[in-house]
């Protein structure tokens, strides 16, 4: 099931700004890859017509990679996308600020990392901080960085899952806003188990998304905050 809660990283810059008093126009979505969570994201925003429910839409789709396969997913949808490649710069601070020049054109309310495989610099992570939103394969803290299924089993635990989290200065680390639980099956692969927390994944993030675009969640001095009943309603079996 997904649970929320309300941790927050411990030596973070607070945030005073919350996301929901922000305006609630446009999202911004940085991909570098196939664009699963890119896709579920789109299908989620077109199905519940987020664009007259929330008032929201998604502005742009942001990659670092030409040839990501997200791209095409995001056309697909009529999703306008974007190239700024980390290849065209000589260092991350060159790249970053590029990055966060093209995000900022949109004046998003919030920016999502679906699949955005680069470690992003201080300045970029407290210039959108408080609307930096990144989805994570496994139940954070436990198991950051890559290969997070491969950590799963080896450590031998019974459960793995999801994070969705604001974006803190340090690497896959800042408030969660929820998480979604798989419990491992005794002839669990790395394999297996990665199918079964995407499809976690897949639903957790628009969730989690709309839930922030309601006002229903939003950040306020480094913690997650909700409105009574939220948990509840995020709430949901991982298969």
């Amino acid at each position: 099931m997904i649970l929320l809660a309300v941790s927050a990283s411990e030596g973070q810059t607070a945030v005073t700004t919350s996301v929901e008093s922000a305006a609630m126009k446009k999202i911004v979505i940085l991909i570098s890859g196939r664009g699963s969570n890119l896709g579920a994201l789109l299908a989620a925003a077109r199905a519940e017509a987020w664009d007259t429910t929330l008032g929201i839409r998604v502005a742009a789709v942001i990659s670092n990679r030409a040839d990501a396969v997200g791209l095409q997913v995001a056309r697909e949808f009529d999703v306008p996308t974007e190239i700024v490649s980390h290849l065209a710069f000589s260092d991350r601070e060159g790249f970053d600020a590029a990055l966060a020049g093209a995000v900022e054109a949109h004046q998003p309310f919030l920016v999502v990392l679906a699949g955005f495989m680069r470690v992003l610099t201080r300045s970029f992570v407290e210039h959108f901080a408080g609307r930096l939103l990144n989805v994570h394969p496994s139940l954070l803290p436990a198991f950051p960085g890559l290969a997070t299924h491969r950590q799963a089993l080896a450590a031998g635990v019974r459960v793995h899952g999801a994070t969705v989290h604001f974006v803190s200065s340090e690497v896959d680390a800042g408030p969660i806003v929820a998480q979604g639980v798989v419990c491992l099956r005794p002839d669990d692969d790395e394999e297996s188990l990665a199918r079964r927390v995407l499809e976690v994944e897949h639903r957790l993030l628009p969730r989690c998304v709309a839930a922030i675009a309601r006002g229903d969640v939003w950040l306020e001095r480094d913690q997650v905050r909700a409105r009574p009943g939220v948990a509840a309603q995020l709430a949901l079996l991982a298969s």
